[in-house]
């Protein structure tokens, strides 16, 4: 995919959890280009989560909040799509979330 739109990082040491990790919500949510995330804690980290990951306060998969930076016209390759943003690897190697709004064909 080419990146369509300018992104750049929003926290520099992001929410990380693994499967079956203890995740603290807040209560506090937001909606994302209509997909539903939930603030979280875990592990000392803050952050925004998919809706879909905690359940009974442990996380059902690992989960990794780093997004990445990119600039119009790069190429990515994507690993996966959730609640509005994919997963990507850029050319350099570097993974990371993007929104989807900022990706095209």
């Amino acid at each position: 995919m080419r990146v369509l739109a300018d992104w750049t990082a929003s926290y520099a040491d992001p929410l990380r959890v693994q499967a079956g990790q203890a995740v603290a919500l807040s209560g506090r949510e937001e909606l994302w280009e209509g997909h539903r995330w939930l603030w979280a804690e875990a592990g000392g980290r803050e952050g925004w989560v998919p809706d879909d990951l905690v359940v009974e306060g442990r996380a059902l998969r690992d989960f990794d909040a780093l997004e990445l930076t990119v600039r119009a016209g790069e190429a990515v390759t994507v690993l996966t799509r959730t609640h509005g943003w994919v997963l990507c690897r850029a050319g350099d190697g570097r993974v990371g979330w993007v929104p989807e709004r900022c990706l095209g064909e």
